[in-house]
């Protein structure tokens, strides 16, 4: 009794194959592995770059996302990890996002790639209406100059090392 369904399976399954044949450039995305090595299609590590000629750019932003049983009738838990500094960031480093809300913007055909660059779009164009972040959203809204040199200095923080 695994308690994960086949629907959810076989969607991810597919899912890592699209991915694997055509991907944006720079992101990552990758189910993990269980401790025998044999993959876990219910927990993916990701990675999203930053935007070129934004404050995020050089930065790449770790993202665990989550998939539970009834995926894809209910959206995955995207959380970066580390949390990051933005107004729709939780402290936990959940996303808050339109898109991964079933009450919301989720839909069954939503692909992991649309979900990526849905949350790299967020990245530079926050959703002041829904803030999920006290100190990120208030720097946002009252000093914006403050607020981009945060960012910057987090991006050089992410940057790769090479």
């Amino acid at each position: 009794m695994s308690g994960i369904s086949g629907i959810a399976v076989a969607r991810l399954s597919e899912e890592r194959k699209a991915w694997r044949k055509d991907h944006p450039f720079g992101f990552v995305a990758k189910p993990t592995k269980n401790a025998d090595g044999t993959l876990n299609l219910m927990v993916w590590e990701c990675a999203i770059p930053g935007k070129k000629a934004t404050p995020w750019e050089g930065g790449v932003y770790n993202l665990r996302m989550i998939f539970k049983d009834d995926y894809p009738s209910s959206p995955p838990k995207c959380k970066f990890e580390p949390p990051l500094f933005h107004p729709n960031v939780y402290p936990s480093g959940t996303v808050c996002l339109s898109l991964l809300d079933e009450d919301k913007d989720w839909r069954p055909a939503v692909t992991i790639k649309q979900i990526l660059l849905g949350i790299q779009d967020l990245l530079n164009d926050p959703n002041i209406k829904d803030p999920a972040q006290a100190e990120a959203y208030s720097i946002y809204t009252q000093n914006r100059i403050d607020y981009d040199k945060r960012v910057r200095t987090q991006a050089k923080a992410h940057a790769p090392k090479n």
